[in-house]
């Protein structure tokens, strides 16, 4: 309960326009996109607000994104949802992924498995994840991820297959 008596909470959040972002897509390369977006110069996605994610570092398959979960993000359980954990470590392995590919061809996932291996609260902070690219072929990408507490303690892993897909077929597309 807050000093009024109130246990009732309330939280809000901004986005842009996910069109804005997606205009860039068909004429910049992932890494290029990707860089953007960590620059601000392309907004975050929505759901990146949503879930209080910032991208922090990208280079060519590898990304880093920071998360602060809330007390908004718990389950009946009382800590971190596993979906915002699911969420950050599909983000990292997904944006890895991106950041190899060239202009105007887009992933989609395969598959996700991921292991939770710590309790998440809100008390831990800021989360740092990392997603790197473990095998880049043509077709498809592996990629792993994982989180981080601020004293480096591991949280949560993850390892996907990403489907690259073809210029002008990319999802998203209008």
């Amino acid at each position: 309960m807050d000093s009024s008596g109130s246990a009732e909470r309330a939280e809000t959040f901004r986005w842009t326009d996910p069109r804005v972002g997606l205009a860039h897509l068909p004429r910049m390369s992932g890494l290029e996109f990707l860089a953007g977006m960590r620059d601000g110069a392309i907004p975050r996605p929505p759901m990146a607000a949503l879930m209080n994610l910032a991208l922090v570092a990208v280079e060519s398959g590898r990304v880093e994104f920071e998360c602060r979960p809330a007390e908004a993000h718990y389950n009946p359980l009382g800590v971190v949802h596993g979906g915002l954990a699911c969420t950050l470590l599909d983000t990292v392995v997904g944006c890895a992924a991106h950041s190899t590919l060239a202009a105007g061809f887009g992933y989609t996932s395969i598959d996700l498995s991921v292991s939770y291996l710590r309790p998440i609260t809100a008390q831990h902070g800021t989360l740092r994840a990392e997603g790197a690219v473990v095998k880049q072929g043509q077709r498809v990408i592996f990629a792993e991820g994982r989180i981080l507490g601020p004293a480096g303690e591991l949280l949560a892993t993850a390892t996907s297959s990403l489907l690259v897909i073809a210029a002008g077929a990319a999802p998203g597309k209008a």
